[in-house]
């Protein structure tokens, strides 16, 4: 098997079951879903949607960083969303995190997510060329 390690940063939620923050194996990062848990307290951030979106970014961004990348290098985005209704608010919260070549992606409406939250995405990240 590759060499895999393990990414963890305390700026973003540790994690809550059997899994770990990110894996690495050679210069791809799979990226765990993350909901938008606020790292220093675990609570839920659950103002709006766009505040959700914007916690659970702001989550992936900290991982990418600790692997040693940013969000741009990104180059697949899973995101489970409640209720596409917020799709759109999604493109919208994207776009100030992420520069074209934006990541492929998929989106889908589920009918339940870990702590009621309206958002959880995962990701994978290709560091170096």
């Amino acid at each position: 098997m590759a060499n895999r390690s393990v990414i963890s940063t305390d700026k973003a939620p540790a994690a809550i079951g059997t899994y770990s923050q990110a894996v690495k194996v050679g210069n791809t990062v799979y990226i765990s879903g993350q909901i938008p848990l606020d790292p220093a307290t675990m609570d839920v951030v659950n103002a709006s949607f766009e505040d959700q979106a914007v916690r659970v970014f702001e989550n992936l961004k900290a991982i990418a960083e600790e692997a040693g990348g940013s969000l741009n290098h990104c180059v697949k985005l899973t995101i489970l969303l409640s209720d596409l209704a917020n799709f759109a608010q999604v493109n919208e919260v994207m776009a100030r995190y992420f520069s074209e070549p934006y990541p492929a992606r998929a989106a889908y409406a589920v009918k339940q997510l870990p702590k009621d939250v309206d958002i959880e995405v995962e990701a994978i990240m290709v560091t170096g060329d």
